[in-house]
């Protein structure tokens, strides 16, 4: 919450607008007085990494009745408040529409009753609400994620990996139970994450007699050779007939804030009250009150129990994310077998989030009947025949676990690649799944090209991304960037604390990323950084200049600290020494410099939660497309893949999963430095800025228009509006 309070006070400041800052919730609206506060530029200093709100929060009764609401408007007339940003609940939000709708006749009754003049009436005619929802149990609906849900979710996941290794040593079966009374996100979320055994979630409960399936489904894990069975159950689960599951139930069963200023200033009296929300990477508005009705369209499907409404509701994301728990939880392998051979090899440096794939790939490949097998040490492995059939539990517990679990190499296949056509003769690979990053791009399209001369590699391939520099052209994210985003964060953090009793100390942290500047510029945003150094954002003399002139004014602030980010390859002559150097002779007497390094760390340990369930839904999706695009190219009796298209990229594009062929990519990459030819993020750098105190321009010619949520209200609710364009055959809105 901290972080979207910051964004918009100094975005409002940016702007030229004056801030307030409301101290606990609405009874602040109401009482006034020292509750209402000016904000300045420095009041949000050091408050990124807080975590709970700054701010302060407090139930309100006297908000909901009317006389309540005419105190509040009476204090914001009296300060000139014609804008509020709301972030909380549904509950929050929709008390804030409500004060929105009856704003006029507010200011008539405080106008008859003598506490304001006609004058500030008129002035305050109109009051415009936007919303930002704070959650942990991400029970909004029309946005992917609330505030606070990814912190709550890193909460379990350290509780996950700490039990599941007593779990293992001691072959037990744990029920862990997480927040979430009228939603099951958490408790989805985390069984994706930690491969669970079962998850019991509101929105689905089980089928009638799920005791005796879950005890039979528990000794089936047990006889395949697992020692470890996970249990996860929201706090409101329930049964089909309504009665609360608890634990204890399960355990006897088992017996074992920028885009908030820009819509506030673009608002007119017509505008709808909207709330910020994410889909994919995208910031979109969406009206306030058409979310809450879904919210609510939500609690209604339980009540009537029409559960696969209710998990339809949810949105595509929480319903993709049910479909792959029950493909990987509930769906036994098949008796008959396709005599289809799938291999999967990761390529390049390792990353957090590839085992996650691996094990996903390996478990959908097996459901589908073909034989999976593991490729050890890269493409030069697969040229050296380093192959053997991996198992349902070969891959157990390995979404936990950071690095290649099958190892990995650099090495491109163009010097191998008569040996690997052997090879893929020799095991009789129909098709190859290609799991990392720039390598394994090029890698795929150096097979490709192999085609014309080796009819061995006519088969399906498919790459997916996963390193930590996300700079494959085709992807907007890769796995194992999120991971490394969050150690570059939490390492600013503990850096910036260092110098929390140290006035007037800059610090200058080099990042990985080779000459793509996203960790930089990602990290710069999540950390407050003064300034990031990339290689797609040219700089000069000037530019440090500039930078270094803009620390001096800054320690002369309440703010005496500075924190510089520089990507490794972001310029061959202004090195890191360099800038540390320019920085300390430049700032002597003003502020001292220290330098930091990265390096390796920034691979992380074990994967955070986006990057676990990234990774199992990209691994599923890519096998899943493999069946499908096999039956295709199956001809008379053989296996012949030779079509731009049987070669692809799975990437996400803003909100969308999509198949890319690698032959189209090149045009849209830069070969000599490794990058796509644009990227989305960069859009995002004047905001650093901004946030920084920098005075630049701010380009906002490009309105957010509103959108509307993307969700059909099934049964008996008529739907919202239409998709503009529903996705092709190779999208699928996640």
């Amino acid at each position: 919450m901290n972080a979207a309070v910051r964004a918009t006070v100094r975005v409002g400041i940016y702007t030229g607008a004056k801030v307030y800052f409301v101290h606990e919730g609405y009874q602040g609206l109401v009482d006034g007085g020292d509750n209402i506060k000016l904000a300045t530029w420095e009041s949000v200093s050091m408050m990124l990494q807080l975590g709970g709100t700054v701010i302060g929060s407090a139930r309100c009764m006297d908000f909901r009745a009317r006389e309540g609401r005419m105190k509040a408007a009476l204090n914001l007339v009296k300060l000139g408040i014609t804008n509020l940003c709301v972030i909380g609940g549904d509950g929050s939000l929709t008390g804030a529409n409500q004060f929105r709708k009856e704003w006029a006749t507010l200011l008539v009754d405080l106008v008859k009753a003598g506490k304001i003049t006609d004058d500030e009436a008129r002035k305050s005619s109109h009051l415009n609400i936007v919303g930002m929802v704070g959650s942990i149990d991400n029970d909004f609906c029309g946005t992917d994620m609330t505030i606070g849900t990814d912190s709550a979710l890193h909460r379990i996941i350290e509780v996950v990996d700490a039990i599941t290794t007593t779990a293992q040593s001691h072959q037990r079966t744990f029920i862990l139970e997480v927040m979430g009374r009228h939603c099951g996100y958490l408790a989805l979320v985390t069984a994706l994450a930690c491969g669970a055994d079962w998850v019991f979630i509101p929105e689905m409960p089980p089928d009638e007699g799920w005791q005796g399936h879950l005890c039979r489904r528990l000794a089936d894990q047990r006889a395949r050779g697992s020692r470890l069975n996970v249990i996860i159950v929201a706090e409101g689960a329930m049964d089909r007939d309504g009665n609360p599951i608890s634990s204890e139930d399960i355990k006897k069963g088992s017996r074992m804030g920028v885009e908030a200023v820009m819509a506030l200033l673009e608002a007119t009296p017509e505008t709808p009250a909207c709330v910020v929300s994410l889909s994919g990477n995208q910031a979109v508005r969406l009206p306030l009150m058409e979310c809450v009705q879904v919210t609510k369209d939500v609690t209604t499907a339980m009540a009537e129990k029409r559960w696969e409404d209710a998990i339809k509701l949810r949105g595509k994301s929480f319903e993709n994310n049910w479909n792959t728990y029950k493909m990987l939880a509930h769906i036994n392998p098949p008796d008959t077998k396709s005599n289809i051979n799938v291999a999967i090899v990761n390529i390049g440096a390792p990353c957090a989030g590839m085992n996650a794939a691996v094990r996903s790939a390996v478990r959908i490949g097996i459901i589908q009947g073909h034989n999976m097998l593991a490729v050890h040490d890269g493409f030069e492995g697969l040229a050296q025949g380093k192959i053997e059939p991996i198992t349902w539990t070969g891959v157990s517990g390995w979404t936990g676990k950071g690095g290649s679990e099958l190892g990995t190499k650099r090495v491109l296949p163009s010097e191998y690649i008569e040996e690997i056509s052997l090879t893929i003769a020799k095991f009789n690979i129909h098709s190859l799944v290609i799991i990392g990053g720039f390598e394994a791009y090029m890698g795929g399209l150096e097979l490709v090209q192999g085609r014309d001369k080796y009819e061995e590699l006519c088969i399906p391939m498919v790459v997916i991304p996963a390193t930590v520099s996300n700079n494959v052209p085709g992807s907007d994210f890769s796995i194992g960037a999120d991971t490394a985003l969050n150690t570059i964060t939490s390492t600013c953090d503990r850096i910036k604390q260092s110098a929390a009793g140290t006035k007037r100390r800059v610090f200058i942290v080099e990042t990985a990323g080779g000459y793509c500047g996203y960790l930089a510029t990602m990290a710069g945003l999540a950390a407050g950084a003064d300034a990031a150094y990339i290689y797609e954002d040219k700089f000069g003399i000037r530019d440090l200049e500039m930078n270094v002139e803009h620390l001096v004014q800054k320690m002369k602030t309440d703010v005496k600290r500075g924190l510089i980010l520089r990507n490794e390859n972001c310029n061959a002559n202004y090195t890191t020494d360099f800038i540390f150097a320019l920085y300390s002779e430049e700032g002597k007497g003003i502020f001292d410099c220290r330098k930091n390094v990265l390096g390796h760390m920034q691979q992380g340990g074990t994967p955070t939660p986006f990057d676990r369930n990234f990774g199992t839904k990209m691994g599923s999706k890519a096998v899943l497309w493999i069946t499908e695009k096999l039956k295709e190219v199956y001809r008379h009796g053989r296996i012949f893949a030779n079509t731009p298209d049987s070669a692809c990229v799975l990437g996400m594009k803003k909100r969308a999963l999509t198949f890319q062929p690698l032959a189209e990519l090149k045009e849209q990459t830069d070969f000599v430095h490794r990058i796509p030819k644009t990227s989305w993020w960069l859009k995002l750098r004047p905001i650093m800025k901004i946030l920084a105190k920098y005075n630049i321009s701010l380009d906002t010619s490009e309105h957010a228009h509103m959108e509307h949520v993307i969700n059909k209200r099934v049964s008996m609710h008529a739907p919202l509006m239409k998709k503009a364009s529903p996705p092709t055959k190779h999208e699928e809105e996640e």
